[in-house]
């Protein structure tokens, strides 16, 4: 692929890369977009595990409810596509805290923000982006890493993003979760989800979903089952055989030189100095 064919992979707006699936005009558009009061927002950085969040969400209402692909994925259809949902929209994102609709603040819609520790999503991006043909090139890791840090990736900073959202940690209708505990205690993010939703579960029905939901049923599952590539809940996703790669925690290790480790710290606690989020981030199992 030549480097000009490349360029037409991803484009800037409002300083932060997106890749051409989604396109300007939809992404100024978003600003008349108008949101229900009974709207879900699923909210993350790409590769923090919004996939298998959404399948945990998808098993919780048994009743009609509609996964949307990503709010800023398309063209300016999308949002006339959404506006034709008669059903309960749970609509994922990868947007900044400053950029989605203001209509979801205004009508106070519940949001669950999905955060991971950074060094596991800088890996996993990096592996996304050399088997992805809808992204850029990368030539070597230590490349990417400089990418991650400064930002030049898709949906831009990982720390401004969480930074955007935790303006609103405290809003009673947004939730925080983190994904290594998802890895940890399943029962008790799908018990903590579905109270937040306001949704009835028993013991057992959250422990058939633990079950149904578990990173190695979903990878069988997504082996199994063509997929249309649009119905998607992340932007980078163009081939589902590509998402759940390890899905573990610290897989970092395996990567980081001691050199590039002390390099992320140093921006992270540059960045993050202020961040309460921050503090309870796992790197480990």
């Amino acid at each position: 692929m030549s480097h000009n064919d490349e360029d037409d992979l991803v484009h800037t707006f409002n300083g932060i890369t997106f890749t051409t699936r989604s396109s300007p005009e939809l992404l100024n558009s978003l600003v008349t977009f108008d949101a229900r009061e009974d709207d879900v927002l699923l909210v993350s950085y790409p590769k923090s595990g919004t996939h298998w969040l959404a399948e945990i969400i998808m098993h919780l209402y048994a009743s009609e409810v509609a996964l949307t692909s990503p709010i800023e994925f398309g063209d300016v259809s999308k949002l006339e596509q959404l506006n034709c949902l008669s059903c309960k929209r749970i609509i994922p994102t990868h947007l900044d805290g400053d950029m989605l609709p203001p209509t979801f603040w205004l009508k106070q819609c519940k949001a669950i923000y999905i955060i991971r520790n950074p060094k596991d999503i800088a890996v996993s991006m990096y592996h996304y982006y050399r088997e992805n043909p809808n992204l850029p090139t990368i030539d070597s890791w230590p490349h990417f890493l400089q990418m991650f840090l400064q930002g030049n990736v898709v949906c831009g900073s990982w720390f401004d993003h969480v930074l955007s959202w935790e303006k609103h940690r405290s809003d009673k209708n947004t939730l925080f979760l983190y994904y290594e505990d998802m890895q940890k205690d399943l029962p008790g993010v799908v018990k903590n989800v579905s109270a937040f939703l306001g949704v009835n579960t028993t013991e057992s029905g959250i422990g058939e979903i633990c079950e149904k939901s578990s990173f190695n049923e979903m990878k069988t599952n997504t082996e199994k089952e063509n997929h249309d590539p649009n119905h998607t809940v992340c932007v980078l996703t163009s081939n589902r055989k590509l998402i759940f790669r390890k899905g573990a925690v610290g897989d970092w290790k395996n990567h980081f030189t001691s050199k590039q480790n002390r390099m992320f710290e140093e921006t992270f606690n540059k960045k993050m100095a202020f961040s309460e989020v921050a503090k309870h981030l796992v790197y480990e199992c």
